[in-house]
């Protein structure tokens, strides 16, 4: 029984390193995961993940199926849809969830549009949903790079982070100059995980990893370092069983590791300890 559930991983390496690449993001994402539910911007992290796709396309167009080149057009993208929405919320009367909207969405149209001109539909294809199952040693070292900076900086930032996220009042009264970096640079981190999601997940998925499994250790913890620990578990688990199911029932690989971790945020709505409905 254990062989054959280890058999996939066991035999085939592009298995290992599709293990290993979701490994890594679940370990640098999950824990800005929380955060962004715990400041209430989920829905920022899925808007940023649609905003890389126009710098994605460029990458692509100016060096084909590049991921160093991709990658970095997809960061750029972000980190600019990021800044420009939160400087037309702080100029206009639009909330800042309202202009990453239209950012965004004109950002996911021009990106299919980009790739469409030079692209085939498998390209498209490719960006948009992902091949954890084709990454390849470089692109597996690249995640590496991306994810320990981001962990890193993510040590760099922590107790501003979580002073943001219980007590915003008392970070601009008693470090107000430190309020509008830490913010930028928590935005920057979390459109570099996107970046290297994107490379396993696609753009429209890589979110999965980021914010599912911070939902799922909402229900299960109300302390940060257990909401941490859960979530990064939640990432891995739902990584290994995803690929594990794809390999058996010959399923895509990056929506069976999503729709995983949908499964398990769907359980902890239902029987989370903290809040679930049926131990309420």
């Amino acid at each position: 029984m254990l062989y054959e559930l280890l058999m996939p991983f066991a035999d085939f390496g592009f298995m290992r390193r599709a293990l290993m690449g979701c490994i890594a993001i679940s370990l640098s994402a999950a824990p800005l995961g929380v955060f962004m539910l715990l400041r209430r911007m989920t829905l920022v992290g899925d808007a940023l993940s649609h905003a890389i796709l126009p710098g994605v396309a460029v990458g692509y167009l100016l060096s084909g199926m590049s991921l160093v080149a991709m990658g970095a057009g997809g960061f750029i993208a972000g980190l600019a849809v990021a800044l420009l929405s939160g400087l037309v919320s702080q100029r206009t009367a639009l909330k800042e969830d309202a202009s990453f909207a239209g950012f965004y969405l004109g950002s996911l149209a021009l990106g299919v549009t980009l790739v469409s001109v030079r692209g085939s539909n498998a390209d498209l294809l490719h960006v948009l949903f992902g091949s954890v199952l084709a990454i390849d040693g470089a692109s597996l070292l690249q995640i590496g790079a991306i994810c320990s900076f981001s962990l890193l900086a993510l040590a760099v930032i922590f107790r501003a982070l979580v002073i943001a996220s219980f007590d915003i009042t008392f970070l601009r009264v008693g470090a107000g100059r430190w309020q509008l970096p830490v913010h930028v640079l928590f935005l920057g981190l979390v459109v570099l995980n996107l970046v290297a999601g994107f490379q396993v997940l696609g753009t429209l998925m890589s979110v999965g990893l980021l914010v599912l499994p911070a939902t799922c250790a909402r229900f299960w913890s109300n302390s940060l370092s257990g909401l941490i620990a859960i979530a990064v578990i939640t990432g891995i688990l739902s990584s290994l069983i995803g690929l594990e199911w794809s390999f058996y029932a010959h399923l895509p690989a990056g929506p069976a590791i999503v729709l995983t971790a949908a499964l398990a945020f769907c359980f902890s709505v239902c029987f989370g300890r903290c809040g679930g409905i049926f131990r309420a």
